[in-house]
């Protein structure tokens, strides 16, 4: 079941690994959806760090997944495969994809498709499910965040940040988030964020620290690694949790175990991207009963920095690498 479809499309390819400049758009064939799939129809395209890891030649995609760059879309189902109960052509959807969301169309899994939430429109849309979805299986399933509990957020202005704050705030947790500048610790506070550190200028632990006095934070979400992760366990709680997601600062550290066996302490972590369609499948559906009602409501909604047209997508690039926005950027491709 189809609409009437072009035989090919554009799309950004990685020529080679490199910088923004590796990015080129070229005519790609228009994909056919499988069974469990349905092909999108992109008006909107997020832009998320491993993006850029994959550009660089650092982050390949999963086998069977596109070669194109993009985890997240919002646009309109133009066909279906068997087995996609119960969306239809012509049914706007956001989804989460393992790879092909920079072009004007992509296959997306069925299992990994959500409505539009409430009034928000297809770029506001674009921006939601890669962050969503790892913060929700993150902090929430595997950091297992409760209400009156204290949250500690590394990057509190990235798209992954932007989002934790809001929704660690919303289910009632204490936050903490470190930012580098305090135009963006004020856009942390902003969002839902009790306390704001400027990891430039103030030391995050002893701040941590003196603000839950004495006692550390329950849950932290790091994507920095590197020296972060002594330092994390150091502001931990005891049966405190630290989920790590990224290592922008280096994968490995040398940690003592003793303070981390007194405290009861958890590491833990996770990729997205190489999990299977059920998995995927699984958080969905949890955001679908648990986030999206909120979204509806307007108590959180994505923050959205910029957008670029699809061919712009190097431009865009260079403005995450410069980490100069605060919360998403989003490509747009095409007219809702």
């Amino acid at each position: 079941m189809a609409a009437q479809l072009p035989p090919d499309m554009t799309a950004i390819e990685i020529a080679k690994p490199g910088g923004p400049e590796a990015l080129q758009p070229a005519r790609r064939p228009v994909p056919a959806p499988g069974a469990g799939e349905v092909l999108i129809r992109v008006v909107a395209a997020g832009i998320n760090r491993p993006d850029i890891l994959q550009r660089q030649g650092g982050y390949p995609p999963p086998p069977g997944a596109s070669d194109i760059p993009g985890l997240e879309v919002a646009g309109r189902i133009v066909a279906v495969g068997d087995g996609t109960e119960p969306w239809q052509v012509g049914d706007p959807v956001c989804a989460l994809v393992a790879g092909g969301g920079y072009a004007e169309y992509c296959i997306a899994p069925a299992a990994q498709c959500l409505p539009l939430p409430g009034k928000l429109d297809m770029t506001q849309a674009a921006a939601l499910p890669e962050t969503f979805f790892t913060v929700w299986t993150n902090v929430f399933d595997r950091g297992r965040l409760k209400s009156g509990e204290t949250f500690l957020v590394h990057g509190g202005s990235s798209g992954i940040g932007t989002t934790a704050i809001q929704l660690a705030h919303a289910f009632g947790a204490r936050v903490i988030a470190t930012a580098g500048s305090a135009e963006k610790c004020a856009a942390c506070r902003k969002l839902g964020a009790d306390i704001a550190i400027n990891y430039r200028d103030e030391d995050f632990v002893a701040k941590s620290m003196e603000a839950t006095g004495g006692r550390g934070a329950d849950v932290i979400l790091d994507m920095v690694g590197g020296d972060y992760i002594l330092r994390n366990l150091k502001c931990l709680a005891v049966e405190g949790r630290l989920v790590q997601i990224a290592f922008l600062k280096g994968s490995t550290a040398e940690i003592n175990l003793l303070p981390l066996m007194l405290k009861r302490q958890t590491v833990t972590g996770s990729t997205l991207r190489p999990r299977s369609v059920a998995e995927k499948g699984v958080i969905a559906e949890s955001l679908r009963e648990k986030v999206w009602p909120l979204l509806e409501a307007g108590r959180i909604a994505p923050v959205i920095h910029a957008t670029f047209p699809l061919a712009q997508a190097a431009e865009a690039h260079r403005l995450m690498e410069s980490s100069a926005h605060v919360g998403k950027i989003v490509l747009v491709t095409a007219k809702a």
